[in-house]
């Protein structure tokens, strides 16, 4: 049986532009690029951003854009700013922030264009806008620039629903083509017309005549939803459920829909990453399921008397749905940015919901309101400060939250870059390592850290070859292993001990192949061991890898001199000391040529 609107006259539909709403408008923008403008001076963090920044705009450039997997995604609307981005500005952060709050201006400005043209309610629908452009909860997807996505994709979407209430259709369905192509996640909008289209607009005509209307959008997402899970199965990012079985994800599922309804409440603890529980107690999605369905039955109830509640709790919902873990992807158990549309419903409820309660008392209303944005403008204000850089934001994730392994390693790595802190590093990524002991990151970040460490190679080797073990096909792990046995068997060899330097050679050897040092080292190793054979045979691949090897020619020369063979040693030293002179060297060329004579 299809839901029908209550039946009560039509809402008129006033002038975007009408002088009423203009100041409504021009403080949104305002109060919202003032919170955010201090993002400008934020630098990049290591998390994400790395994988979305740094490339020009060029046509191969543009040309991955449009069809890259990377970043287990595909989002091609959103990787061209970020193209743009380092085009105009290259690598500074700071324009690329500031775009990022400009985008969160605008989705609050559409957000309420959309709802003010839908519902004639003015003050409703601006402070949904508000809380929108003012939540901490939304700190995440404009403070990070790998969630330019998020801004972007709300803008668009904002703007399909306007048009859709126009009446604009042509318009709504690029908008929203646009908006798929910035972030998938956006699937949801056909679900979110059909809402809208019970209220406020009180035109839902059945199911049938309401799916026939939208099967354009539908496509549309259902072609998005299949390339983005595509990209994600590809990528190896879709979770297997033996790491993560079914059972605890619907359990995490459900609390997390009490967390983010808690959250909008009491924005506190707030961090860049979640770690996902190893068990959830059997009474907290017990709880959770009976308190959402709870709600869900209260406002089934309502939907005659008040709508907008239904509209809204279902817009929650169903915005959640395609990140609620279900189909998990990643490692989080769930993350603020997730919030950033689907936070709009229960805005929605608090709105239309206290209008209906209280329709007599509008200044307590008013001034209830304000207070409540108010809080919200200066905790992200305070939110804000941690997105400065990954030391400030990893720093404050390890403390509000536990056991935060990807936080203690994130911040290892960013440490491990700052000149005098490689033992803060090394401290941070023990942590790491002490919470998940089988996170290659942390191990091979970890190796690096102890490979710089007097002393700290033996280790670093180990872990590295642990990473290996998880991670075979890994050609940075694989590089890394193969330095770290070249420079073990470097300082062994420094040392005097040639025979033990001898097996870090031949693995770094092992691993990369085309190494002039290594195989000119490793000769070295059996030249002092008495293996002139062997000997001959590295100085010799060192040199048919690097022909002007001046070492290796020289080395080469002694080792035929030393196995009685001056004939073939005179021109190595010739050619040694061509290219690079020593008087030693002339010496024991002239000393040799006398001994060929005699």
């Amino acid at each position: 049986m299809p839901i029908r609107a209550a039946q009560r006259p039509k809402l008129p539909v006033p002038a975007p532009a009408s002088p009423s709403v203009l100041p409504i408008y021009l403080a949104l923008f305002a109060v919202t690029l003032l919170v955010y403008a201090r993002s400008a001076t934020f630098d990049f963090i290591n998390f994400d951003d790395p994988d979305y920044t740094g490339r020009p705009l060029s046509f191969p450039n543009l040309i991955w854009a449009l069809t890259s997997h990377d970043a287990a995604n595909w989002f091609p609307v959103t990787r061209l700013t970020h193209l743009i981005d380092f085009t105009l500005f290259g690598a500074q952060a700071g324009p690329a922030h500031l775009i990022n709050a400009l985008l969160h201006t605008a989705a609050a400005l559409l957000l309420f264009a959309f709802l003010f043209r839908a519902t004639a309610a003015r003050w409703p629908s601006a402070f949904v806008a508000f809380l929108f452009a003012l939540h901490p909860l939304h700190v995440e997807s404009v403070a990070w620039i790998a969630e330019r996505k998020d801004v972007l994709s709300a803008c668009f979407g904002f703007l399909s629903l306007w048009a859709y209430v126009a009446n604009r259709r042509a318009l709504s369905l690029v908008a929203f083509a646009l908006g798929l192509m910035s972030k998938s996640m956006l699937v949801t909008l056909p679900a979110l017309l059909l809402l809208i289209d019970y209220w406020p607009l009180q035109r839902f005509r059945g199911w049938a005549a309401e799916l026939r209307d939208k099967a354009v959008y539908f496509a549309l997402a259902i072609a998005a939803g299949a390339i983005t899970l595509f990209a994600q199965q590809s990528s190896g990012a879709i979770r297997t459920i033996e790491s993560f079985p079914l059972g605890l994800r619907f359990a995490n599922a459900l609390v997390t829909c009490c967390v983010y309804i808690a959250q909008l409440f009491a924005p506190v603890n707030l961090a860049v990453f979640y770690p996902y529980p190893t068990n959830i107690p059997a009474w907290q999605p017990t709880l959770a399921a009976i308190a959402l369905g709870a709600v869900t039955t209260l406002v089934w109830r309502a939907r005659h008397s008040r709508p907008s509640l239904l509209t809204g709790w279902l817009w929650f919902i169903i915005t959640l749905l395609p990140v609620i873990g279900i189909i998990q992807v990643g490692a989080q158990a769930h993350a603020d940015r997730y919030m950033y549309i689907p936070m709009v419903g229960l805005a929605i409820m608090l709105a239309w919901g206290a209008a209906d309660l209280l329709p007599q008392q509008p200044k307590p209303l008013a001034v209830l309101a304000a207070v409540a944005l108010l809080t919200c403008a200066l905790v992200t204000w305070n939110q804000l400060s941690y997105w400065q850089n990954s030391e400030t934001l990893f720093q404050h994730a390890i403390d509000v939250t536990p056991a935060n392994y990807l936080a203690e390693h994130n911040l290892g790595s960013y440490l491990l870059d700052k000149p005098g802190r490689l033992s803060d590093a090394a401290i941070h990524l023990r942590a790491a390592l002490d919470l998940r002991p089988d996170y290659p990151q942390a191990q091979t970040d970890l190796a690096t850290a102890l490979a710089q460490s007097p002393g700290g190679l033996p280790q670093a080797i180990s872990l590295y070859q642990s990473a290996q073990r998880i991670l075979p096909d890994s050609p940075v792990i694989r590089d890394n292993l193969a330095k770290a046995e070249y420079s073990y068997g470097l300082s062994l060899l420094k040392q005097g001990a040639p025979a033990d330097s001898i097996p870090h050679f031949q693995s770094s050897l092992a691993l990369s192949p085309a190494n002039p040092e290594a195989e000119n080292n490793l000769g070295t190793a059996y030249a002092q061991t008495g293996h002139l054979a062997e000997a001959e045979k590295h100085f010799r691949q060192a040199i048919h890898l690097q022909p002007n090897y001046a070492d290796a020619h020289l080395n080469l020369g002694v080792t035929l001199a030393n196995a009685n063979r001056p004939a073939e040693a005179l021109p190595e030293l010739e050619t040694a000391d061509r290219l690079q002179p020593d008087p030693q060297v002339e010496r024991d060329i002239e000393t040799l040529r006398r001994s060929i004579k005699r």
